[in-house]
Parts: C-alpha cells; structure tokens; sequence
C-alpha cells in the first residue's frame, strides 16, 4: 500500500529499539517530518524489506525521480508476526491484554485499517444541501473503495445500508434543497462487506465488516441524546431481560423504517441481520470466520448496537456448532447503554475496543452523573433511572495534546475527529511515551474535514472536496451536475433471509 506523506518525509535513525511486547517484533523511531513534497512507499503498513524507496513529487520531469537507499537490516522493522497467525488475539479474545501498553504493531495497524473504513463513510456521503442527491453514497457499490483511492482494501461491498428519517434524531439527516430528490425518507449510513480471497488468506479468515456512518453535522446530534433508556426488546431484538436498555434515540435510528420508502422499507437492522445472514450461509461453513463491526461517533453506538443484536439473535452461532468472534472497533463512541446492556454484551461474548481522545467530549455522554465512573453500589442503586450509563468493553485513551503535529485548540469538533484520532493511534506506543509516528500515515489528512494542524505544515485546513464541487461541463459547454447510476435498493432475498431468523412473514 502506498503511503502518501505529502508535504513530510521522515527518516529512520539508525538505532533499533526492541519492543516490550515479544523479541520477535521490533519497533523504530521516526525522526522530525520536514517540508520537502516527497511520499514514501510502503507495503501492507509494515517494513518488510532491507530497502525503502523515496519518490520525488517535483513535476519538473516527465517521469518521477526515484533514491533508493540501501540501508542494513538492523535499521529496519522486520516484524515476523502476521495478523493471520494472531487474529483471534487482534480480535480481542483475550480482551486486548498486553497489547494495549505497549501497543502491539499489528493491533495498531488492524484498528487503523478498520478505523479507515469507518472514515470511507464520510468521505463517500454526499452532503451537500444543493446536490439532488444530498444524503446518498457518491459512488456505486462496486466501485467503492476504488473511488476512495481503497482499491488494494481487499474487500468487496455486498450491500448498502440505509436509515429512515422518520426518527427522532434529526440532526444525523442531511436533506437536499432540490425538490426532486433520490429520496424523501431515507439517508445512506454504511456498508457490510467481505474480504476476497488474497485478503482471506492474510487475514488468516474470511471477514465480515459492518461499517456506520457517523454524524456529518458538526456535534449538534449531542442535543437528541436528551431521550431516556428504553429496552432492547421493545424494538422486538431478541432479549428476554426487559432491563436490558438503550438510549432511545440510537435504538430507534437502529430498528425503524418507513414501508412507503423503496430504501427504508427495511430497516438498517433488517437490512444487516440479513446480509450476515446471507454471507454466514455462504462462507461460515468451510471456512474460518469472524464479523467485525466499526464506525465513528453515532456510526459507534450503531456499532455497538448492531454487534450486541448480531450475538443475541445467534447470528454467529453456525449451524455446525462453531460460534464466530464478534468484535466492535468504536471510534470516539459515546455510551449506549445501562449496565444490564453492558453485562449481558460480555455474556454474549462480543468484544468490543473503544479509542478515545481524553479532550473530546463525546465520549463523556451520555450519563454525565450515573455511569461507570461511581461506585459500584451507588450504580445499582440508580439501575433503574433512565440516566444510567456505562461504557462497554475495554477503552484505549489517547491524547491529542501528546502530537507534535496538533496545535492547541479548544475546538470540540478537532478533539472529535476520526481522521486526528487514527493520527494519534499511529504515533502511540505506550502511557506516557514519546509520540512517534509508526507507519509514516500522512499527517495531512488530519485538516482533511477540520483545522487541527499545525499552520507551519501549511497544509489547508477542510482541504477535502470535490473537484468543481462536482459540477461538470456538458456538451453544450454548461455546468451541470451529472445524473448518477441507480442506487441499490435491496435484494429480493432480504425477506427470505428476515423469515429464517422469524423477523418477518408472509402477508
């Protein structure tokens, strides 16, 4: 994989450090970035071999201008571990223990991985009020990860997920200002996924990725958390303990849908038990297995959501016997939940890994004054209010003012940002240690969708947008805004599939 620096290029020092975590894996230290418009090249986030290769971006020349280095073997990472060997660990089946402080190599580079496809969310919406197709994916299913620059992902996408609107959290919507639009009651909110064949075998399984669509306006969708706890099974999920609650407003953003509306006449639970459904009938039989659910912000409590539904209604549980790891990458996730949530998640076996940023404040809602943080007596005590909360899984605390690349600021939407949050996640090592970029991630995308950079990088802050805002010249010379092909709705065996698990029925 190609790792674009842009406007840095760092060097590696030629002391090695061994890493606390096996003798096996080793870790190096980058030395400061400096502007000088070169990118290195990279493979699969990992040095693997004895060289690296320096390509000039001057366009002075017709062809770019390669320095090869030849540098010895005892300058480089050489690690001899493999996610493939080590999957189920990466996957949390031992809760993360060790490999958090210090962080293991391959576990950073897993949740950076997720953590991107969590992004591609973002970075595929289209929300602009003037686009006719305002609340949509920009790009059709098979060629998602290629238009996001993805295409070595190794993963192909099966399905869309779409939300209704018709809920009351308003502020997750976008809505054209056209008065003909793709549709009336629905917005796009992520994606299931499997790896191919060649990603198969690296990962050493074949894996299933539901990734959620955060929030794309701002924090204002902190306001709608005003709802109280309401239970899991009121939204027919399969949970025989009525003291099982979520917060209501992501429960029914979850579970609702609009029968009039071709995209929303399931809902995004209908629409991802199916499909998991539908690729555990598929794969789960010959050959090893895990579902891995990820996404950022409101796109985490989905997650969360969507992974404790996928273990309570057995989605996991094959019908040879064999039970497969569930596990929830959240990025900057809220608290969905009371405490009987959080008990009965660990029963069911889902694991689930949240990284944070200390300063944001998202993370922190909501239970501002019941949650996990009070006594343990105390919380039981206030089981039953309807402000109980508490975090699920195991937490990894990131500091954005640990960076040398972040200036301070007391802006709320930098300290939230999934794009700085991977950037931190990049240079974490352990508590308290020096702040050092791993895999060379460009610093850059950091200002993609905020301005968190330092301004000596000169690196523009919100740089990420469409060439022409997507508006093209047709052949009458005017600009126009292209006509886009039809969207996937859902396949005809949704309803097969809903009826196998006993969520739906013949009218």
């Amino acid at each position: 994989m190609a790792i674009l620096l842009s406007n840095f290029l760092f060097s590696i020092p030629k002391q090695l450090h061994h890493s606390k975590q096996s003798s096996s894996q080793l870790h190096y230290s980058t030395s400061n970035f400096q502007f000088q418009g070169f990118r290195l090249i990279n493979t699969r986030n990992t040095v693997q071999q004895s060289q690296c290769q320096v390509v000039s971006r001057t366009r002075d020349s017709s062809s770019s201008t390669e320095l090869e280095s030849q540098r010895n073997m005892e300058e480089l990472v050489v690690p001899e571990a493999k996610v493939a060997d080590s999957w189920r660990e990466i996957h949390g089946s031992n809760d993360w223990t060790g490999l958090l402080d210090p962080m293991n190599d391959l576990l950073r580079s897993e949740l950076i991985r997720y953590g991107e496809m969590a992004q591609s969310c973002y970075d595929a919406f289209d929300y602009d009020p003037f686009s006719k197709y305002c609340g949509s994916c920009r790009f059709s299913r098979g060629k998602f990860f290629e238009r996001l620059g993805m295409e070595n992902e190794g993963y192909e996408v099966t399905r869309y997920l779409y939300a209704t609107s018709n809920i009351n959290m308003p502020n997750f919507f976008k809505k054209s200002r056209w008065p003909k639009v793709w549709s009336k009651n629905a917005n796009w909110i992520g994606y299931v996924a499997v790896s191919n064949e060649e990603k198969s075998k690296e990962l050493g399984r074949r894996d299933i990725v539901v990734a959620w669509r955060g929030t794309v306006t701002r924090l204002e969708w902190i306001v709608d958390l005003m709802d109280f706890l309401k239970p899991v099974a009121a939204a027919k999920i399969p949970c025989s303990n009525l003291g099982v609650k979520v917060e209501s407003g992501f429960l029914d953003l979850y579970t609702e849908k609009e029968e009039g509306c071709r995209y929303s006449r399931f809902s995004a639970r209908e629409q991802v038990v199916a499909e998991v459904k539908r690729l555990s009938e598929r794969f789960g039989a010959e050959e090893e297995m895990s579902i891995t659910i990820t996404g950022h912000s409101l796109g985490s409590a989905l997650a969360v959501v969507g992974g404790f539904d996928v273990a309570e209604t057995g989605l996991n549980r094959l019908g040879n016997g064999r039970v497969v790891p569930v596990c929830v990458f959240s990025f900057s996730g809220p608290r969905v939940g009371n405490v009987s949530f959080k008990e009965r998640l660990h029963e069911l076996g889902v694991k689930v890994l949240r990284v944070v940023n200390i300063h944001d404040m998202v993370p922190k809602t909501p239970g501002f004054l019941f949650n996990e943080s009070i006594p343990t007596a105390v919380m039981k005590f206030a089981e039953e209010l309807p402000w109980s909360y508490s975090h699920v899984g195991v937490e990894l605390k990131l500091d954005h003012k640990n960076s040398p690349f972040l200036k301070q600021t007391n802006d709320p939407v930098c300290a939230h940002n999934l794009e700085a949050l991977l950037h931190l996640l990049d240079g974490y090592h352990e508590k308290g240690g020096r702040f050092v970029l791993a895999s060379g991630r460009d610093p850059a995308l950091v200002n993609k969708g905020c301005d968190f950079l330092k301004d000596h990088y000169l690196v523009p802050p919100n740089w990420r947008q469409d060439e022409n805002k997507g508006m093209i010249r047709n052949k009458d010379g005017r600009w126009i805004q292209p006509d886009r092909s039809k969207f996937d709705d859902h396949p005809q065996d949704v309803h097969h599939h809903l009826k196998q698990l006993g969520l739906a029925f013949d009218s």
